[in-house]
C-alpha cells in the first residue's frame, strides 16, 4: 500500500517446516506470497498487502521506511575486484532493504560504493559479511551522518550531503543541519559525574534526571549523532565500568556550525579522508589526524607533509622527514667544494623528487583516522 505496486499472486501457503499451498491465509498464519515481483526494493518490510478489488480501508498504522542515518565509502583493497564488490553488495541488499550503495570514485581509493547502514554495528556487520561470505577484503573510509546543506541561491530545498567531499564552498552555504538524537543512559548513582561529562564533551544537553531505585538513575540527553557514531559507546562502558546501557532515539535536524576539514597529502588533497566536524573541536581533531597519519605513513626519499585544512586555512602540520643518504661518505679527503657539489646535487634531486614523487597511503592509515 506504500509503493502502490500491483501484482498477480499465484500461490499462498503457510509455513510448517515446509511450504503448505492454502487457498486462503487467516489471521494469526506465519505465510509466504508468490507474485511476479522482480525488484525486491519495491517490497517494504512490514507494509500492509491487500486485495485490489476489496481494498482496506486504511494501512496497519506504525509503518516506517527505514533509513540510513551512517554513511560510509566501501572500497575494494584490489581494484580488481570491484565487479565482485558490486555483485556481493547488491546480493546483501536482498535481504536487508535498509543497506543502501551508490557508486563513487575516489583519488586514493578508486572506484567504490557510498554505502548506506543503520548504525557502526551494521556497518561492521556487513563489512564481516563481504570478507566472509564473498571473500572480498575492502577499505571503509571514515562514517559521517547524513546533513542537509542550504544554498544560498535556493534556501528552501535542502541538499542531502552523504559524502563530506560534495559540500559546496563556504561562500554558496547559508546553513548545514546536523542530526540530533535523545539519548537514553541508565547506570548507577556513583557514575553520574563522569557520564555527565562525557555527555557535554561530546555537545550534549541533559534534559531530565530521574531515579529508578533508590541507586540506579536514568539520564536523557540530546545529543549530536555524529558524535556517537565513533567512540562514545566504549567510553561510556569504560566510565561506569560496564553499568550503563544505552539507547536512542532519533530527533530532528538542527542548524549547526560545521566546518569540512581537507588532509592534504604533499600538497595534493586526499578526499577520502575528508571529514565534517563542527567549528569547536576542528583545530584538535585536525592535529590528530595529522598526528596519526605521520606515524602511519613510510618516509619517502622526500619530505612529506602532511597537513589539515578547512578552506584555504591550515589548521595543522607534520612532517614526515625525508629518508637519509649520505652521498659524500666515499669522499676521503680532497678540497671541500667537491662534497658541496655532491650534497646540492643532492638537494635538487629532492626537490624534484617533491614535485613529481608519488605518495603510496598504506590502507591502515584509514583506519587509523578512526582513533581520534
Amino acid at each position: 500500500m506504500s509503493t502502490n505496486n500491483v501484482y498477480n499472486v499465484e500461490e499462498i501457503g503457510i509455513f510448517k517446516l515446509k511450504n503448505i499451498k492454502k487457498k486462503m491465509l487467516n489471521a494469526g498464519n506465519v505465510g509466504y506470497l508468490i507474485a511476479g515481483i522482480k525488484n525486491p526494493s519495491e517490497v517494504k518490510v512490514g507494509d500492509t498487502l491487500t486485495e485490489v478489488k476489496n481494498p482496506a480501508k486504511k494501512p496497519i498504522g506504525g509503518f516506517k521506511e527505514v533509513k540510513p542515518m551512517l554513511f560510509a565509502g566501501i572500497y575494494p583493497r584490489e581494484n580488481e575486484k570491484y565487479k565482485e564488490l558490486r555483485i556481493a553488495i547488491a546480493k546483501l541488499h536482498l535481504n536487508d532493504s535498509s543497506l543502501s550503495f551508490t557508486p563513487e570514485t575516489s583519488y586514493a581509493l578508486g572506484t567504490g560504493f557510498r554505502c548506506g547502514f543503520l548504525g557502526m554495528l551494521h556497518m561492521e556487520i556487513m563489512k564481516e559479511r563481504l570478507e566472509r561470505e564473498y571473500n572480498i577484503d575492502v577499505i571503509t573510509t571514515l562514517p559521517n551522518v547524513h546533513y542537509n546543506a542550504y544554498l544560498k541561491k535556493s534556501s528552501k530545498n535542502p541538499l542531502l550531503i552523504n559524502n563530506p567531499y560534495d559540500l559546496p564552498d563556504k561562500n554558496q552555504l547559508e546553513k548545514i543541519e546536523e542530526p540530533y538524537i535523545k539519548a537514553y543512559i541508565i547506570t548507577i548513582a556513583k557514575y553520574i559525574g563522569g557520564i555527565m561529562q562525557l555527555c557535554i564533551e561530546k555537545r550534549g544537553v541533559i534534559k531530565n534526571q530521574s531515579y529508578i531505585t533508590n541507586n540506579r538513575v536514568e539520564l536523557i540527553f540530546e545529543l549530536p549523532l555524529s558524535e556517537i557514531i565513533f567512540d562514545f559507546y566504549d567510553k561510556l562502558k569504560t566510565l561506569s565500568k560496564g553499568y550503563a546501557s544505552f539507547d536512542y532515539t532519533h530527533l530532528e535536524y538542527r542548524k549547526s556550525d560545521m566546518v569540512k576539514i581537507d588532509i592534504l597529502i604533499n600538497g595534493k588533497i586526499v578526499d577520502a579522508l575528508s571529514t565534517l566536524v563542527h567549528i569547536k573541536n576542528s583545530f584538535s581533531i585536525g592535529k590528530k589526524i595529522c598526528n596519526n597519519l605521520s606515524k602511519i605513513i613510510p618516509k619517502q626519499q622526500f619530505e612529506i607533509p602532511i597537513q589539515a585544512a578547512i578552506g584555504k586555512k591550515i589548521i595543522s602540520r607534520e612532517t614526515i622527514r625525508s629518508l637519509r643518504k649520505n652521498v659524500i661518505s666515499k669522499c676521503y679527503g680532497g678540497d671541500v667544494t667537491r662534497k658541496r657539489k655532491l650534497l646540492e646535487k643532492q638537494k635538487k634531486g629532492k626537490k624534484k623528487m617533491r614535485t613529481i614523487g608519488w605518495v603510496d597511503i598504506p590502507q591502515s592509515a584509514f583506519i587509523s583516522i578512526l582513533k581520534f
